[in-house]
C-alpha cells in the first residue's frame, strides 16, 4: 500500500483537524451510550499501574478510552516509560460511558498544559492500538487514523510488518495474542449462529474469521455484506486462536476494507491535531 499524499492527503488532514482540535470534553465521539461522556474533571496523574493503567490524585483508577495495551513486552515497558515521564501532571479527565469489569472508569485523558492525549499519544508513538476492546463500538474512531500514520511510518511495534492471513505457520506462532491481520476475502460463509470469512480455498492453512450473528447484524447495517466482502481486501483484529486452524472471532469495529491506499500522511502538525 502506498500512502496517500497530494490533494487526497492534505484534504483529509484538514477535515481531521476541524473535527479533532477542539479540547477533549469536546471533541465528537461516535453516539452509542457506551461512549457517552460524563462530565470533565482536574485530576493529577499521581501513578501508572500495570497495563497503562492511570492512577489520579482523587484515587480514582481510570483507563484511556479506545486504546489497547500492547501484548510484546517491549512495547508494553516503552508504553509504560512514556506514561511515567507524565506522572505529577495536571490532567482534564472525561469519563466515557459504564466502568469497565475491574470498576475502572474508560476516559479521554488530556495533559492540561500541552497537547497530549494519552491515548492519541500512544498510539501516535507506534506504542499502543485503536481498539474497542469489549465494547461493541470504538468511540474514538479518528485514533484508527493515527494509527495508521504511526504504521505507515513503522514506529514502536509497527516496525515489524503485519502478518498476512494466508500465512498459516506465522499466524499459528502468535495464538493467544491480540493480532492486526491483513488480507483478501476468498469466500463469506453465512450460518445460523455464525458467518465466516476465509482468506484462502478450503483446506489451507490460512485465518479464518468468525463473526457471531449479533455482530453480523451491525456488520451488515453499516453496508458490509457477504456478496460485498468477497474480492475485498480487509484488516481484521483479535485474539488469535488455533482450532483446524488460525481463527479470530471479530467484533464490529475490528474488521475494515481497505481501499487501495488507506494510509494517511501526516506532518507534524496534523500529527498533533489527530492525537487529540
Amino acid at each position: 500500500m502506498e500512502p496517500a499524499g497530494g490533494w487526497r492527503g492534505a484534504a483529509l488532514m484538514a477535515a481531521l483537524a476541524t473535527v479533532l482540535a477542539g479540547p477533549v470534553g469536546a471533541a465528537p465521539r461516535t453516539g452509542a451510550p457506551a461512549c457517552a461522556a460524563g462530565p470533565a474533571r482536574a485530576e493529577i496523574l499521581s501513578g501508572i499501574g500495570p497495563r497503562g493503567e492511570i492512577l489520579l490524585g482523587s484515587g480514582a483508577r481510570v483507563v484511556p478510552d479506545s486504546l489497547r495495551w500492547p501484548d510484546v513486552p517491549e512495547a508494553a515497558a516503552a508504553a509504560q516509560a512514556w506514561l511515567v515521564a507524565r506522572r505529577g501532571s495536571a490532567v482534564t479527565v472525561v469519563p466515557r460511558g459504564q466502568p469497565d469489569r475491574w470498576d475502572r472508569a474508560r476516559a479521554d485523558i488530556q495533559i492540561a498544559d500541552g497537547d497530549d492525549d494519552l491515548a492519541g499519544g500512544l498510539i501516535g508513538a507506534g506504542l499502543a492500538l485503536a481498539d474497542a476492546n469489549e465494547a461493541d463500538s470504538l468511540c474514538r474512531p479518528a485514533l484508527r487514523l493515527v494509527e495508521a500514520a504511526a504504521r505507515a511510518r513503522r514506529l514502536g511495534i509497527w516496525r515489524e510488518p503485519l502478518p498476512a492471513a494466508q500465512d498459516g505457520p506465522a499466524l499459528r506462532a502468535l495464538a493467544g495474542r491480540f493480532v492486526i491481520v491483513e488480507g483478501r476475502v476468498r469466500h463469506v460463509g453465512e450460518r445460523g449462529a455464525r458467518t465466516y470469512l476465509d482468506f484462502a480455498p478450503p483446506g489451507a492453512d490460512a485465518l479464518t474469521v468468525t463473526v457471531s450473528k449479533r455482530t453480523w447484524r451491525m456488520v451488515h447495517a453499516r453496508g458490509l455484506s457477504a456478496a460485498s466482502s468477497e474480492g475485498q481486501r480487509v484488516r481484521v483484529r483479535g485474539i488469535l486462536e488455533v482450532w483446524r486452524g488460525p481463527t479470530l472471532e471479530a467484533g464490529a469495529d475490528a474488521i475494515e476494507v481497505l481501499g487501495e491506499s488507506d494510509r494517511p500522511e501526516a506532518g507534524p502538525e496534523g500529527e498533533r491535531e489527530l492525537r487529540r
